[in-house]
């Protein structure tokens, strides 16, 4: 990668780094590396690519080491004022923006934009422009540079008239809203925000549905201004103007499904940790009376609002009533490691799924049998673990960008699982046609989906899951980076057709 003093060819933006730091008790600076598609991507473009990645300090040990001049080559890490990342973080992006595009909002109560909601805009402004500056200080001449997701909406917009002679493009990891949810905000943050996003040559989602609604919303925002086009098998764009005269400008639209990485969940899976944690889950598990194994529903998640687990552990209970065949033959094996624990929302969340774990356990459970077996601490090597053992994975998001353990869970499954899929998963436009669906908000539809795929038999399982695996591997995560600094690059619109 380049040196953050040089000209960087190929530069990525995104909130969260690919290396964070912690300050021991020595005084001592300890760095850890992390994982991801951008990473793996970044790596494949090989050493001499002249890649730089752009991202916020977000502990006092990255601010520490920022202020050491402590780094790796190839990153630049931009110390933002901690109250500025604050409201623009947890104040807009993650109780704003998140919301919206994941409708969660209780709307006899919320949103309220009020004057505080207006300062802390101004901070996410302020980040913004923050990460534009950056990118335009070490951007090389026509230098390819991609932004991530809704926490940088507006550098698009921001850096093209810092520097217009650079290829941006901006990818959304998240669903976007539809019109007239799109529409609580502000007339004047929406129109910033669709400008912003527009300020980029592409744009990447991760489905055509969110790629749609995108693409509404800016026609919605300003009829005069913004002109969506997806002619049927042609690239989609939308062409726009800020005086709403010509000369218009085009931004090419693009879906990217990122997939799951085979290669490394299968290597990683055989590790010794792992195979510890397989006995220590099996002995948790237990065995059915009569002595066979018993079946397992295996769900793995962040305690994001948006994963629906209370619904998931409803829908478990309800199987448990309507079919008692299978008490004491069945474990539903829950993950939900503790998310955004500085919002009250997600810790009351996180509290709630234990309570009803709890509550669950209490009203059905033996002496040899837990019927909810349920983890709070992140241990990556014990999901993978429950992924091998899943005969059923339970993935029944609220709505989700994509969400990969859908397609992790079939490609690491030793005896092949059924996947039972909410169609409010950006996954499920791929895995639809060999998952079973449900309603999210549909607890009884859930139990008898979890019936089914648990009374499936062994070589219908296998062979779905055979199929699930290939879909959820076509576009693995080096190969989903590339291809977008590809079309990018190329100045190609990418993926072409407007299929589902």
């Amino acid at each position: 990668m380049a040196s953050t003093q040089g000209a960087a060819k190929v530069l990525v933006a995104s909130n969260r780094g690919p290396v964070s730091y912690e300050v021991r008790g020595d005084g001592s600076l300890h760095s850890k590396r992390g994982g991801g598609g951008l990473v793996s991507g970044l790596s494949a473009i090989g050493p001499d690519a002249d890649a730089l990645w752009v991202c916020s300090a977000l502990s006092d040990g990255d601010r520490e080491a920022v202020r050491r001049g402590v780094g790796e080559d190839g990153v630049l890490m931009l110390d933002v004022p901690a109250d500025v990342h604050a409201d623009a973080y947890n104040g807009i992006a993650n109780s704003v923006l998140w919301f919206v595009h994941h409708m969660l909002y209780q709307t006899p109560l919320e949103p309220v934009f009020d004057a505080e909601f207006r300062r802390q805009w101004e901070s996410y402004e302020t980040y913004n422009r923050a990460f534009a500056q950056a990118l335009a200080d070490r951007a090389a001449p026509g230098a390819a540079v991609l932004v991530q997701d809704y926490h940088l909406c507006l550098v698009p917009g921001m850096l093209r008239e810092l520097r217009p002679d650079v290829r941006i493009g901006h990818f959304s990891h998240t669903p976007w809203a539809p019109p007239e949810y799109f529409s609580m905000l502000p007339d004047d943050i929406r129109s910033q925000l669709v400008s912003g996003m527009l300020g980029a040559d592409r744009l990447g989602f991760l489905t055509w549905r969110w790629a749609r609604a995108f693409m509404a919303c800016a026609e919605a925002v300003d009829r005069e201004r913004f002109f969506p086009s997806w002619p049927s098998g042609a690239p989609a764009s939308v062409q726009h103007t800020a005086t709403g005269r010509p000369p218009l400008r085009t931004t090419w639209i693009g879906v990217h499904g990122l997939g799951a990485d085979a290669e490394f969940l299968r290597a990683r899976s055989r590790e010794a940790d792992v195979e510890e944690r397989i006995a220590a889950l099996r002995s948790e598990i237990g065995r059915a009376p009569d002595g066979t194994a018993r079946r397992t529903v295996v769900r793995v998640d962040r305690t994001e609002l948006s994963k629906n687990i209370v619904r998931g552990l409803l829908a478990h209970r309800q199987l448990l009533d309507d079919h008692p065949e299978w008490r004491e033959r069945v474990v539903h094996v829950a993950f939900a490691y503790p998310s955004r624990q500085d919002l009250a929302v997600y810790r009351d969340y996180t509290a709630e799924v234990q309570r009803l774990a709890d509550e669950i356990n209490s009203a059905y459970g033996t002496a040899t049998w837990t019927p909810i077996v349920l983890h709070v601490k992140d241990d990556f090597a014990r999901s993978l673990a429950a992924y091998r053992l899943a005969d059923v994975a339970l993935v029944n998001p609220i709505r989700d960008g994509m969400n990969l353990v859908a397609k992790e869970v079939p490609v690491v499954s030793d005896e092949g699982c059924v996947l039972v899929l909410s169609r409010e998963a950006g996954a499920f436009a791929e895995l639809g046609e060999d998952a079973i669906a449900v309603n999210p908000y549909d607890v009884i539809g859930t139990a008898r989906a979890l019936h089914e795929a648990l009374s499936m038999g062994p070589e219908e399982r296998a062979e779905r899951s055979k199929r699930l695996a290939e879909a959820a591997t076509a576009l693995p995560p080096a190969q989903w980076f590339l291809e977008q600094l590809g079309a990018l690059e190329d100045g190609e619109a990418g993926v072409a057709g407007q299929g589902d």
